[in-house]
């Protein structure tokens, strides 16, 4: 049974100042709470089961060592975990792009039968990005789903890196007052 975003949201926060004060039970929990949606964030742009599972490992340590400095009023905590996932998975590609890669795991889109996201959220999150301009959606999904940095699209789209930045910022607002309406 699915929590109330508000009510997961309060526990998330609760789990985290726990955290902050050495509680590994607390981290049990959050890990048990949060890991499907984090792994799947970490296997989307890194294309490859054991390097999400690395990803996630070394963002559960930072979530550890970092807890105390989460701060309620700045973001979700579940924005704040995905950051510092995303992040980590964002490195990790960077070291990959040196190295020969041999893809173990593929994902088409956002709406894959693996991501443990709820159909209705993948639907709601595909109707709001397709609401965007066309460019809007190319750089969210470039950024977002195949890990590439500001200057990385801008290098790739030959557009300078105010406009990329812009048009994700816009989108992503988009996005955030489609899926709250």
């Amino acid at each position: 049974m699915s929590r109330p975003a508000d009510t997961q949201t309060a526990l998330l926060v609760e789990l985290l100042a726990a955290i902050a004060d050495g509680d590994k039970n607390a981290f049990a929990r959050l890990y048990r709470l949060t890991s499907p949606k984090l792994f799947a964030i970490a296997l989307r742009i890194l294309k490859q089961e054991t390097r999400a599972q690395e990803c996630l490992q070394e963002s559960y340590l930072s979530v550890w060592r970092q807890a105390a400095i989460y701060q309620p009023g700045k973001a979700s905590p579940m924005t704040w975990l995905v950051t510092i996932t995303r992040n980590r998975a964002i490195d990790l590609l960077r070291k990959q792009r040196t190295q020969p890669v041999t893809e173990e795991a593929e994902i088409e889109t956002f709406c894959s039968p693996g991501n443990p996201v709820s159909i209705t959220d993948q639907m709601a999150m595909q109707k709001c990005l397709d609401e965007l301009k066309q460019e809007q959606q190319d750089c969210i999904r470039l950024a977002y789903f195949e890990g590439l940095t500001h200057p990385e699209l801008a290098q790739r789209l030959a557009l300078p890196m105010g406009t990329i930045k812009t048009w994700i910022r816009r989108g992503l607002q988009q996005i955030r007052q489609c899926l709250e309406s």
